[in-house]
């Protein structure tokens, strides 16, 4: 059976996905990008085929090697897409915006989709039921608003997320958590709810690294997948490796 690995290096954590044909097996967040990891995956895995989605300035060394051991593709606005970029400059979409877009396209065709992910950012990605990537939005993301009460202000501590959250805080801990974890809840909620007046019958996903903090909190219908882009990555890969 045929080995798929998916690269995805975002502002916070680079990770590689394993598939085993179209099986998502295993995820692996990585220490580095050296050539020296990459390697000891490729002699682990074993794979045929790769693809990379990266919204940062990753080692090119690791292109190459990847390139020269397997069937290597680099996620960008030119790849084969399941969906129609429509917004004025497609070349300024992130590559994991795109993944994410070809996940649900794949997975919900001819459908409204709005993927909502939560990791550095907030992204908010809408794909019509005529497959078409319409644009969406950017908002802080969990750690970027926690880490700025603590950076802008002379006494606010740093705080860690956390799943128990009350309305009402009752020290500074949980006034913070409460203000930006619930906030955020609004915020997404109130997107959703803007899409609802706009495109009847929709779907919402909620996917990333913080949806365990965020998903208790939303009152709207959604799905959550932390690992959506993955799913999108290897449907990309699968198109453009042949």
């Amino acid at each position: 059976m045929n080995n798929t690995l998916c690269f995805d290096f975002g502002n916070t954590r680079k990770k590689v996905a394993h598939f085993q044909g179209s099986e998502l097996k295993e995820v692996v967040v990585l220490e580095n990008d050296s050539t020296e990891i990459i390697l000891e995956l490729i002699h682990k895995f074993k794979p045929q085929k790769t693809i990379l989605s990266s919204v940062v300035h990753h080692n090119p060394a690791i292109e190459e090697l990847l390139d020269a051991q397997t069937k290597f593709h680099k996620l960008n606005y030119l790849s084969k897409l399941p969906f129609a970029p429509t917004v004025g400059k497609p070349e300024t979409i992130g590559a994991d915006r795109l993944a994410l877009s070809a996940a649900v396209v794949y997975f919900y065709p001819k459908q409204n989709n709005l993927v909502i992910a939560l990791g550095s950012c907030i992204t908010y990605n809408f794909i019509n039921k005529e497959n078409e990537f319409l644009g969406g939005g950017i908002s802080p993301g969990l750690e970027m608003r926690l880490k700025s009460l603590n950076n802008y202000t002379a006494l606010l501590p740093l705080v860690k997320p956390d799943t128990n959250i009350p309305l009402i805080g009752y020290d500074t801990v949980t006034n913070i958590t409460s203000g930006v974890i619930l906030g955020m809840a609004h915020e997404i909620d109130g997107f959703i709810d803007a899409y609802k007046l706009k495109f009847n019958n929709f779907n919402a996903h909620l996917t990333g690294g913080d949806t365990v903090f965020l998903a208790p909190h939303i009152k709207n219908k959604i799905f959550a997948d932390t690992e959506l882009i993955f799913k999108g990555l290897y449907a990309i890969c699968e198109a453009n490796n042949q």
